[in-house]
């Protein structure tokens, strides 16, 4: 019997395509589950339809409330095995045929072979990023990483230029909307009218691609214009600049538009060229064959249930309007009132503002991590169930305990001001944690120490930052005034 391939929004690109019968099924209920940005659902929708027309005769599309409608009673279903819990379950329970996972650097099955020789020890990023590439051949010269060394983090922590309003780079290249944008654009007006869905955030041009094709233009734009300035520039932030020199191929990759493999011999073949440094080559390599593909196994690694079971240190507090509402014009605080509305306006803040801005905020007050994950997936443009439990439940709000990371990521006013341009503009000063201009990051800071103590009191990487609360002298005035603060 042939069999048609029904293909996932998280697999259209070329290397889900092997020549067969295809289905693609656009289920509305998928979108009303939970409040969405309205950039992510267009840009999902704009993405299947896009390939959708590209199949042509080979593709059945079909548009209704949910899946079942389509697939049920159906036996000549294969998949690749898709990218979550419940589509997983659920095509095992239509009995379609499985194939095995694609659209990473490393399979399931040699994480597993690596986790399972561990001999006990910890899953950690470094050690499988290097067992990647050591495999892999990728950025290596014989058997040692080029440029003599693994890492390169040290170089890519330059602060932002002083007195910069944006890198000076050109404007990255942007998609042209066209018809199927504009079907796409008319449908969610009417669902979110009709009370179908609910959408949060602005409305505007589609910035992130929706087909192979503009995957590859996004690529070797940022090839030619902003690979060189990624690496020093990774973790920094500019108001006036919110791409700064990051690649914006997170979400089309997410989508299965471009192979990360691709992007990766890409980037290399400009190192090996004499075209781009190494520690920005590293640095790009590192969160796509290391991050990306770490994170990705983790979330099989660690189960179904990680991201509902852990709450190490009973963070309860439930998300705030201003964030639900992606409503950054009611935030004081400047650094987190320009990462919310850019989150409003693009569906996307790079990493240092989702982990060391929003996340720290969350992680400061105690938000229930759980709804914090949900809402990481729900407003991204690049969210999905499989890659935020290890970045917000790990990484960001510690809820695990410390499987992801060692430590908790707090950090105070300081630490903002290093690496932006956000606290010259703002009325809270960084240096002050008492009183009204006190920085609610650095005040939250040491509240969020008061708090956690107990459960950090074993974790020798908290030893320093512990002792430096016991000395500190207004320790009780900070910890009530951040439980008594309204606005921020």
């Amino acid at each position: 019997m042939e069999r048609t391939r029904w293909i996932f929004a998280g697999q259209l690109g070329e290397q889900f395509d092997d020549g067969g019968r295809m289905l693609l099924v656009e289920a509305k209920s998928v979108l009303a589950r939970a409040p969405i940005h309205r950039a992510k659902a267009h840009l999902i929708l704009s993405a299947m339809r896009h390939r959708a027309a590209e199949l042509g005769d080979r593709v059945e599309y079909h548009r209704v409330e949910k899946y079942g409608d389509v697939v049920a009673g159906r036996d000549d279903l294969e998949v690749i095995d898709p990218t979550s819990y419940g589509a997983r379950a659920y095509v095992r329970r239509i009995g379609a045929s499985i194939l095995p996972s694609r659209g990473f650097v490393s399979s399931e099955g040699e994480f597993a072979a690596w986790a399972a020789n561990r001999g006990g020890k910890r899953i950690l990023l470094e050690d499988f990023y290097r067992e990647v590439r050591v495999r892999t051949g990728v950025l290596m010269d014989g058997e040692g990483p080029a440029g003599g060394q693994w890492n390169y983090d040290h170089d890519n922590r330059q602060s932002p230029p002083k007195g910069a309003v944006s890198l000076g780079l050109p404007d990255p290249w942007w998609p042209e909307e066209d018809e199927i944008d504009a079907e796409v654009r008319r449908d969610l007006d009417r669902w979110q009218a009709d009370g179908d869905i609910h959408l949060v955030g602005d409305d505007g041009p589609r910035r992130f691609a929706a087909t192979g094709a503009e995957a590859e233009l996004a690529l070797r734009d940022f090839v030619e214009s902003r690979l060189n300035d990624f690496g020093p520039f990774e973790d920094a932030t500019l108001t006036g600049d919110w791409t700064m020199a990051h690649s914006l191929l997170s979400a089309p990759m997410n989508l299965g538009l471009i192979d990360p493999r691709h992007v990766i011999d890409t980037v290399e073949a400009e190192y090996r060229a004499g075209r781009a440094p190494i520690a920005s080559v590293e640095g790009i390599i590192r969160q796509i064959a290391g991050w990306r593909d770490y994170v990705w196994h983790l979330y099989w690694h660690l189960g179904e249930d990680y991201s509902t079971s852990n709450n190490a240190l009973a963070a309860t507090t439930p998300l705030p309007r201003e964030f639900l509402e992606l409503d950054g014009e009611a935030i004081e605080a400047r650094c987190l009132s320009h990462s919310i509305g850019g989150v409003r306006e693009h569906g996307w803040a790079h990493h240092i503002q989702r982990l060391m801005v929003i996340g720290n905020w969350a992680l400061q007050r105690g938000y229930d991590p759980k709804q914090l994950n949900d809402w990481f997936v729900g407003m991204f443009v690049d969210g999905t169930p499989w890659v935020m439990p290890a970045n917000v439940i790990g990484m960001s709000q510690h809820a695990d305990g410390g499987i992801v990371a060692t430590k908790p990521y707090a950090a105070g006013g300081a630490y903002i001001k290093k690496m932006s341009d956000y606290c010259g503009g703002c009325r809270f000063k960084p240096t002050v944690r008492l009183g009204p201009d006190a920085c609610p990051f650095t005040a939250g800071y040491w509240a969020f120490l008061d708090r956690v103590e107990p459960k950090l009191r074993g974790n020798h990487r908290m030893a320093q930052p512990l002792a430096g609360l016991r000395r500190l002298a207004d320790r009780e005035a900070v910890v009530l005034q951040e439980a008594e603060r309204q606005g921020f």
